[in-house]
């Protein structure tokens, strides 16, 4: 009985990632959402009382996710910078192997329709990311900015580079997952400051 209920949860948060990415947050309905699972709509809501619980509950599951592949085998790099390398691949390798996911995310980062609890308990998933960052600026790896413009920046080109590499399918991906690391890393470290 229990993994039947996993089955259900598990397929409306499929249908509702789906939909979401294709049609939008106010663009998919409830219905919808319970049609691409293949359950009766009453059955979405034992599960989610409202819209609002079923988005916030998918965006925090894919934001652990995303968290759990970000902070794999940092620590165990050497210097700063392979720590911050190690950090970039994990992303941009997660961004391509979970399009929907990371189109998902990107779409909905800054939505109203997540909750500033939900934004809340996200962000203590990334104390690592935060702390890797504070780590930057304390040992003067990283140039003077404020540590939030650092994540956004990182974050940000991340995004720019798996679009790249999923719409102009350069011929050797590594080497532009590399040259989208050597461009933040010479925008955010101290040596490249320009005054």
């Amino acid at each position: 009985m229990k993994k039947q209920v996993e089955n259900k949860k598990a397929a409306l948060l499929q249908a509702a990632l789906k939909l979401f990415t294709e049609k939008g947050f106010h663009g998919t309905s409830t219905a919808q959402i319970s049609k691409e699972a293949g359950v009766a709509t009453g059955t979405l809501f034992n599960y989610f009382p409202t819209k609002e619980d079923l988005i916030n509950d998918l965006y925090f599951e894919v934001k652990e996710e995303l968290s759990s592949r970000m902070g794999q085998d940092v620590q165990i790099q050497k210097t700063y910078r392979e720590k911050l390398r190690k950090m970039w691949y994990n992303l941009v390798e997660w961004g391509i192997e979970n399009q929907e996911k990371f189109h998902f995310v990107g779409q909905f980062c800054s939505s109203p329709s997540i909750t500033s609890h939900t934004r809340e308990v996200v962000m203590e998933e990334y104390v690592f990311f935060h702390d890797l960052v504070m780590e930057g600026l304390a040992n003067g790896e990283l140039g003077d900015y404020p540590a939030e413009m650092i994540t956004t920046m990182f974050y940000q080109s991340s995004r720019t580079i798996v679009d790249y590499i999923l719409y102009s399918e350069p011929q050797d991906r590594d080497r532009a997952i590399e040259n989208g690391f050597q461009v933040v890393w010479s925008g955010l470290t101290r040596n490249n400051l320009l005054f």
